[in-house]
C-alpha cells in the first residue's frame, strides 16, 4: 500500500515572480535602467518558433541609448504590478499565499549600481510593498539578483566581469537587509545562477559578450559566475549578521537529464549534463568548485582568477538552503538517428514518453520527484520549489471566464509528486508557482505564454486594458492552498 506523508502543518504555499517581468515603472522614481529594460520584444516569426529573443550586443545598446533602435521593450512596462501591487498582493491573499516571491530592482534602488547612496524612493517602495504582505499574513521570500544587472555596471564593468561588482553588491545587500530586517527573512541571491554559462551572460550577469575577445568568451563567462559565487557568499555573512535568524538560498534551474537509452556512452553523458548542471549548487551549498569541474577547464583552458581567499570565503559562508526552478525533464543521447526538440528552452532530444506543452517543453512530473530526492540526497539541506508552472495559450470565453484545465492537471500531477518526495523523506519547506499571474515571458518577453492564476489583459504588443481576471485555476490552488495539499 503507497501510504504518503501530508505536507508538512507550516508548509509555504505560494507563488514566484520577477521585478523585470512584472513592475513595469522602468524610469519611474529615480530608478536607472538594468540589463532586462535592454531586451527588446522579437516576434516569433522573426526568432522562430520556440527560441529565446536575441542576444543583447555593443551594437544594439548604443543604438538603444541613442534613440537609433526604436523597439518595443516589454519588461519596461510589465504588467504594471508597479502600481497596482496592492490589488495584485490582495489576489494572492485571496488564494491564500503563504509566501510570495519577488526580486528587488538593483536599478531602483541604486540606479547605476555603483552609486554612493541609495535611492529612497525605490527603498521606500519596496518596505511598502512587503509591509502589504504581511498585512495578510504573506510571508516574502526576496531574491536580490534576478536577471536584472544595472546597467551602469555594464556600462562600467562589463557586469560581473569586473571583480569590482561585488564590492558594489555588497553595499546594495547591505543597504537593504538593513531596511528589511524586521520585514524579510528568506533570501535568495542570484536567480538560476547557472543561466550565465549556459544561456546568456548578458541576461544571467549583465555581461555583453562580444566585448570579449572571441578566444576569451567561454572563459569570461566562468570569471564572471566565479564574482557571482563570491559575492553570494560575502552576502550570506553578511545576512546572518544583520539579520540573526534570517536565511539565504540558492537558486538553480535544474535541468535533470536522463539517458536516452541504456547505451553506457548515453549514461555518462547524461550523468556529465547533470553535473555540469548541479555544480552550480554544488559551489553554494558544499562551498568549494567540484573535482570533475576543474578536470573540464584544465581540460579546456579554463583559467579564473581567484583573489586571495576566495576559495576560504566560498567554503566559509554556504547557503542555508537550496531553491530551484523545475518546468521538465531533458533526454540525453550520443547517438544520431534520435528525434531532436526545438522546445526545452535549450533544446535536446525528444522524450518519446512524454508530452510536451505549447511551446514544446516537456512534461514530467515524475521527474520532480527524482529531482528533489536528487537533491537532498546530494546536500541534506532544506529545499524549496521557487518556480514549476505551465507556459500556454489562453482564451478568453465570451462571458469572461478563462478554463485553463490544462494548467490545473499539470499542477496536480507536480504537487501529487512533491508528496511523494517528502513521503521519500525530503525536507520540502516551500512550493512557489511560477507566474501567479501573467507576466513578460523571460525568454520570449511574451505575454501569450501565460502562466498565471490570475489573466492580465495585455498582449504580445502591449496592447489591452491591464484589468485582471481569476481563471479557473484561481479557485482550484485556493482549494489546494485551504486544504494544505489535502485537495487536489
Amino acid at each position: 500500500m503507497n501510504k504518503l506523508k501530508p505536507f508538512p502543518k507550516n508548509f509555504l504555499w505560494g507563488g514566484a515572480t520577477a521585478a523585470n517581468q512584472i513592475e513595469g515603472g522602468f524610469d519611474a522614481d529615480g530608478k536607472g535602467l538594468s540589463s532586462a529594460d535592454m531586451v527588446a520584444y522579437v516576434p516569433k516569426a522573426e526568432r522562430g518558433a520556440h527560441s529565446a529573443a536575441i542576444e543583447v550586443t555593443s551594437q544594439r545598446i548604443e543604438a538603444i541609448l541613442s534613440g537609433e533602435f526604436q523597439g518595443r521593450f516589454p519588461k519596461r512596462d510589465g504588467i504594471d504590478f508597479y502600481h497596482k501591487y496592492k490589488d495584485d498582493i490582495a489576489l494572492f491573499a485571496e488564494m491564500g499565499f503563504k509566501m510570495l516571491r519577488i526580486s528587488i530592482h538593483w536599478a531602483r534602488i541604486f540606479p547605476n549600481g555603483y552609486d554612493e547612496q541609495p535611492n529612497e524612493a525605490g527603498l521606500q517602495y519596496y518596505e511598502d510593498m512587503f509591509k502589504e504582505m504581511h498585512k495578510y499574513g504573506i510571508e516574502p521570500m526576496v531574491t536580490l539578483c534576478h536577471y536584472e544587472t544595472p546597467l551602469g555596471l555594464t556600462e562600467k564593468y562589463n557586469g560581473w566581469l569586473g571583480r569590482e561588482v561585488i564590492g558594489h553588491f555588497l553595499r546594495y545587500v547591505e543597504t537593504v537587509f538593513s531596511r528589511y530586517k524586521e520585514l524579510v527573512k528568506y533570501w535568495l541571491t542570484f536567480n538560476e545562477i547557472n543561466m550565465i554559462t549556459m544561456h546568456s551572460p548578458f541576461t544571467g550577469g549583465g555581461v555583453v559578450i562580444d566585448r570579449v575577445p572571441e578566444a576569451e568568451r567561454e572563459n569570461a563567462k566562468y570569471q564572471a559566475l566565479h564574482h557571482q559565487f563570491v559575492a553570494s557568499a560575502l552576502a550570506t555573512k553578511r545576512l546572518h549578521e544583520i539579520i540573526p535568524g534570517a536565511q539565504m538560498g540558492c537558486m538553480l534551474a535544474r535541468l535533470t537529464h536522463y539517458a536516452y537509452s541504456a547505451d553506457p556512452a548515453d549514461q555518462r553523458l547524461a550523468q556529465w549534463l547533470n553535473q555540469q548542471n548541479l555544480y552550480f549548487t554544488d559551489v553554494h551549498a558544499r562551498g568549494e568548485y567540484p573535482k570533475f569541474m576543474l578536470r573540464h577547464w584544465q581540460e579546456n583552458n579554463v583559467q579564473i582568477r581567484k583573489a586571495l581567499g576566495d576559495d576560504a570565503i566560498l567554503k566559509q559562508y554556504p547557503v542555508d538552503f537550496v531553491s530551484f526552478s523545475y518546468y521538465m525533464s531533458l533526454a540525453a543521447s550520443t547517438h544520431d538517428n534520435v528525434e531532436r526538440t526545438g522546445g526545452n528552452l535549450l533544446g535536446g532530444v525528444k522524450n518519446p514518453y512524454l508530452q510536451a506543452s505549447d511551446w514544446g517543453w516537456q512534461i514530467d512530473p515524475i521527474g520532480l520527484r527524482i529531482t528533489l530526492n536528487d537533491l537532498y540526497d546530494r546536500y541534506q539541506k532544506p529545499l524549496f520549489i521557487v518556480e514549476n508552472g505551465l507556459g500556454a495559450y489562453d482564451q478568453v470565453e465570451a462571458d469572461g471566464t478563462i478554463h485553463d484545465d490544462y494548467r490545473i492537471d499539470y499542477l496536480r500531477a507536480h504537487i501529487q509528486q512533491m508528496q511523494e518526495a517528502i513521503s521519500d523523506g525530503v525536507d520540502l519547506r516551500g512550493y512557489l508557482s511560477w507566474g501567479p499571474i501573467d507576466l513578460v515571458s523571460m525568454s520570449t518577453s511574451e505575454m501569450s505564454k501565460r502562466y498565471g492564476f490570475i489573466y492580465v489583459d495585455l498582449d504580445d504588443d502591449g496592447n489591452g486594458s491591464g484589468e485582471r481576471r481569476r481563471k479557473d485555476s484561481f479557485y482550484w490552488y485556493k482549494n489546494v492552498i485551504a486544504s494544505n495539499g489535502t485537495e487536489l
